[in-house]
């Protein structure tokens, strides 16, 4: 009967560490597995995440940036070339003054210029008379009180003087004078250099007596009113770029201050050495302390934001 007994002990014994070892087992193998799941679910997560190149936070790469300068627009910057020369007689104005449109920047003398008036003032009396003996010897021809040869001779003297006139006009125009003054003011002596629109004059080099030939610039009219950037970009931004796209950009020299320009143009001839072409930004709002030339850093500015 003992031994009975004994013999049964011992088989629980055993079949309880049997059971124990089992269930330790289990849960190893279930914590590997959980642990491996969830490492395989990180290296998926992590190749599905595309990190920017440029910013490293973003999936969208950064906008691209584009250097350039600010420049005046050609219909805005007037440069002054003399169709006559002559020698300065005086200076009203400084480099970097304000001038309106046909304000006197300056005057020349030059004896050929009184000489021209002097040729439109006599043509102007001469084609007077001129045109009334021609319409005289009309009417008397046309009676045959008068020959048709004194009529044609008449009316080639009027036409004559009168191409005399309108091209002395015509020259006396291009220098900006008005001829309607002349019979009432006289002769000027003087040939002045108006401001063919109202800016800033720079690029002047003049001095009293200084003689300036035909052709050659006495200075510049910049209207700063309507300032534009010039931008270089080159042709891998350029499918991304488009008239009317909204350009944000910084001023060489302002700090971190962030301006806005709306881009108008894009030229058509590629560089043959960088391979760059050059665009073109309106500037809204331009600040009075802008100066043509200053550099600038742009960049477009996205449809999103």
């Amino acid at each position: 009967m003992k031994q009975i007994l004994f013999f049964s002990a011992l088989w629980c014994a055993l079949a309880f560490t049997s059971c124990g070892g089992g269930a330790s087992e289990q849960t190893t193998d279930e914590a590997a597995g959980t642990q491996s799941v969830q490492a395989d679910s990180l290296s998926a997560s992590a190749d599905s995440v595309e990190v920017d190149g440029v910013s490293g936070a973003t999936q969208v790469a950064n906008a691209p940036s584009f250097n350039g300068i600010l420049m005046v627009p050609p219909q805005r910057h007037a440069t002054i070339t003399l169709s006559m020369g002559g020698a300065v007689h005086s200076v009203s104005f400084l480099p970097g003054s304000y001038v309106q449109k046909n304000q006197v920047i300056l005057t020349l003398e030059n004896p050929d210029f009184i000489a021209l008036q002097q040729t439109w003032l006599d043509a102007a009396a001469q084609v007077e008379f001129l045109e009334k003996e021609y319409l005289r010897q009309k009417n008397l021809a046309s009676h045959e009180a008068a020959s048709q040869k004194q009529m044609q001779q008449s009316k080639s003297d009027y036409l004559s003087m009168k191409s005399r006139l309108d091209a002395a006009a015509a020259q006396l125009q291009i220098l900006g004078m008005d001829t309607r003054h002349l019979q009432t003011q006289g002769i000027h002596p003087y040939l002045e250099i108006k401001a063919p629109l109202s800016g800033y004059v720079t690029n002047m080099n003049v001095n009293l007596g200084k003689y300036f030939n035909v052709g050659e610039p006495v200075c510049d009219v910049i209207d700063k009113q309507a300032l534009m950037l010039q931008l270089t970009a080159y042709e891998k931004d350029l499918d991304d770029l488009k008239v009317g796209d909204r350009m944000e950009f910084r001023v060489n020299g302002m700090g971190t201050k962030v301006f806005e320009a709306v881009l108008v143009s894009i030229d058509q001839m590629v560089d043959s050495t960088n391979r760059s072409i050059k665009v073109y930004a309106r500037v809204l709002n331009p600040l009075q302390d802008f100066r043509p030339g200053m550099y600038v850093s742009a960049r477009k500015v996205s449809s999103k934001s």
